[in-house]
């Protein structure tokens, strides 16, 4: 588990989430934008999902905290 206590892969999904949702918003509405649209619900659906948040204490701001992470740390590997 990282240091954050989110679990890597957890981490990782929700990194690739960001991603998806970054090209998506890049691509010109002419684009067919498809295959990124069910990518994001794909990766949705596994967040969702995922055995991190059968755990007890997970909360809304728990979710908004992943986000963050996964943000801030896309922008410092984009570095």
């Amino acid at each position: 588990m990282a240091r954050n206590g989110f679990p890597d892969d957890l981490v990782q999904m929700q990194s690739d989430w960001v991603r998806t949702y970054e090209e998506l918003a890049r691509r010109s509405p002419a684009t067919s934008t498809t295959a990124l649209r069910r990518r994001l619900i794909l990766l949705s659906c596994r967040l969702a999902g995922h055995r991190f948040w059968t755990e007890a204490g997970r909360s809304p701001t728990t979710w908004g905290e992943l986000r963050h992470y996964a943000r801030a740390r896309g922008r410092t590997e984009a570095t």
